[in-house]
């Protein structure tokens, strides 16, 4: 029995301590940059490819490195530290620091003299790509190489693996690495989408529609921007579905001229990003000075995206707008051809409020409608939808159903119809207004909305003054007055309806569709069925009479208040339901508005 424990024992004190860590926290490897986990490194040739996007760099400045699985081995990796070192001293410690791109994937870890300058995986799970900016020190060694390790499984990783040389500009050029590795000055590619994780917390995003997450939804237009640690650099991340280009600009006001763009453009596959200068209504002036560094895209599902970097002040740039000032954001998108852009698709979406760029973080608004338009929509959908219907309703059903009932001296109906046909021309003026107001004249973009705009105004006063100016009812006059009356507004009010369906497609108020467009058509069709209805109820009431003759409308009334109870109840519950559904048709797109 002795002899058992004694082997017992003998064995528990041999076993060595192993350690693992899927939570990336790996300083302790900084030095050889081997994983603690007690198995030698794997012999194999490593299936991984190590990119930087430029082979030179200055004090200060930026690389992009990439870590990616080679594209001929469909494998993956859990784990992985990444350093940059003097390539004549690679047992020195790590030189510079870097900016994490995936806050979700990596973290900074301290390798060296200062905090960041090396970054490792922060969970477990499965990757095939990572990224990182390395940012040079204010001193870098004349050449600087990039080290890897990569845990594949627990028990499978490569350690050390050589990475690309970057030289200091001016400095005596190296011979490349027999590493099987790629370098280039153009942007990189990207393998995964951005996403909204830390919006407001650790960066500043703009999103349309508000609240959407780039990694998840197709449709959402995503701008997001984060000051680097020494505070000399912006890195901005810009993704939206778009056949031809993305872009945004920085601009003093909520007008188009002066303002400092940045364009993504898909160029036969690849996405060209560039800095631009929007002076006007014009093509935006591509910048000829190269000054946006960390460049890196992607294309997939009808998406393009793009990120790069550029200083906060670009004194030698005139066009660069200061990136410690504050801006509205303007986010566009449109079609390209062979990387020329042409006008966007859509009304841009503004910021709400101007934004200092290098800031706190914060989760933006935006919209894609200039409040001076969504009036106008709010004001002609009130005169229309529902003031004018519902006095025309009033005027065609219910002149004889409360004939004893006056208001100011007037018939309560007339009174009712005139009130609110001039308030809807009230209203149709003020909203006409609007729109001259905020494009300073005429659009030229508009098509034939505001040409069949005009003639609704114009009825509308002509209406009106024919009203002021209608003969006495004992006047022969009286019927050529009637039909005018009748055969303006009627073209008055099928314009307006066109027009309507027209205003909906605007660009500088384009509603949701297919909502939009449904909730139009249902207000149509309730209308229709209203009058329907109580077409129906007069055609049965005066077939009870069994009525002809010259005497029919007055019969008809009699007959009207002989039955005066029952008629008034069934018509004030259809007005009652008419004007419920009117203005439940009008809230729903007065709420559309406010969501553009």
């Amino acid at each position: 029995m002795w002899r058992s424990y004694f082997l017992l024992a003998v064995l528990t004190g041999s076993v060595k301590p192993v350690s693992g860590y899927s939570n990336g926290k790996v300083s302790i490897a900084c030095g050889d940059m081997m994983p603690q986990h007690g198995y030698e490194p794997s012999p194999d040739p490593p299936p991984y490819s190590i990119t930087v996007n430029k082979d030179t760099f200055s004090p200060q400045d930026n690389i992009t490195v990439s870590l990616q699985v080679a594209s001929s081995n469909p494998t993956f990796f859990r784990g992985f530290l990444i350093e940059a070192r003097d390539a004549e001293k690679l047992d020195s410690p790590a030189v510079g620091f870097f900016i994490l791109t995936d806050p979700h994937e990596s973290q900074l870890l301290q390798c060296g003299h200062s905090q960041g300058s090396g970054v490792s995986h922060r969970r477990g799970k499965r990757k095939t790509h990572v990224q990182a900016v390395w940012t040079s020190p204010e001193n870098p060694p004349q050449r600087v190489q990039f080290l890897v390790t990569v845990v594949h499984e627990y028990k499978v990783y490569w350690v050390r693996i050589a990475g690309p040389e970057v030289s200091l500009r001016g400095a005596t050029a190296v011979p490349p690495t027999a590493v099987p590795v790629q370098t280039t000055s153009s942007a990189t590619a990207l393998f995964t989408p951005f996403s909204s994780a830390g919006c407001a917390h650790s960066k500043t995003c703009l999103r349309d529609p508000v609240g959407c997450h780039p990694e998840s939804d197709l449709h959402c237009f995503f701008l997001s921007f984060i000051t680097d640690q020494q505070g000399r650099s912006v890195m901005f991340e810009l993704s939206g579905p778009a056949e031809g280009y993305v872009s945004f600009a920085l601009s003093r006001d909520k007008w188009m001229g002066d303002d400092d763009a940045y364009l993504c453009v898909n160029d036969g596959g690849r996405v060209s990003i560039s800095a631009a200068h929007v002076s006007g209504r014009t093509h935006p002036e591509l910048a000829t000075e190269e000054d946006l560094w960390g460049r890196a895209w992607r294309l997939a599902d009808g998406v393009i995206q793009c990120r790069f970097q550029r200083n906060i002040i670009h004194p030698q740039v005139e066009d660069r707008f200061n990136l410690n000032q504050s801006y509205f954001l303007f986010l566009a998108h449109g079609r390209s051809h062979q990387g020329l852009i042409h006008r966007h698709d859509r009304q841009p979406l503004i910021s709400t409020n101007q934004k200092v760029i290098t800031g706190h973080p914060e989760d933006l608004s935006g919209s894609r409608s200039p409040l001076l338009i969504k009036f106008h929509g709010v004001l002609m959908l009130t005169a229309w939808m529902w003031t004018v219907s519902t006095a025309i309703f009033i005027a065609h059903h219910y002149k004889h159903s409360w004939p004893d009932t006056t208001l100011l001296g007037q018939r309560l109906w007339f009174q009712l119809h005139r009130t609110m046909m001039v308030l809807a021309v009230v209203l149709t003026a003020v909203a006409f207004s609007l729109p001259f107001i905020y494009r300073r004249g005429w659009s030229k973009h508009a098509g034939s909305h505001p040409y069949i705009g005009c003639t609704v105004m114009a009825l509308s006063v002509i209406q009106l003054i024919m009203a002021v100016l209608r003969p006495a009812p004992e006047s022969p006059r009286r019927i050529i007055f009637n039909w005018m009356h009748f055969g303006t507004g009627t073209v008055g009010q099928i314009l307006a309806v066109v027009c309507v369906f027209l205003g909906a497609a605007q660009q500088a108020l384009l509603l949701p569709s297919p909502r939009a467009a449904a909730a139009l058509t249902g207000w149509l069709l309730w209308i229709v069925l209203a009058n329907l209805l109580l077409l129906v109820h007069s055609y049965r009431l005066r077939r009870t009479g069994n009525m002809d003759g010259d005497d029919k409308e007055i019969l008809f009334a009699q007959l009207e208040r002989q039955q005066h109870g029952e008629i008034s109840k069934v018509k004030k519950m259809v007005l009652v339901v008419f004007l419920v559904g009117n203005t439940g048709f009008l809230a729903a797109l007065i709420t559309s508005i406010a969501s553009v």
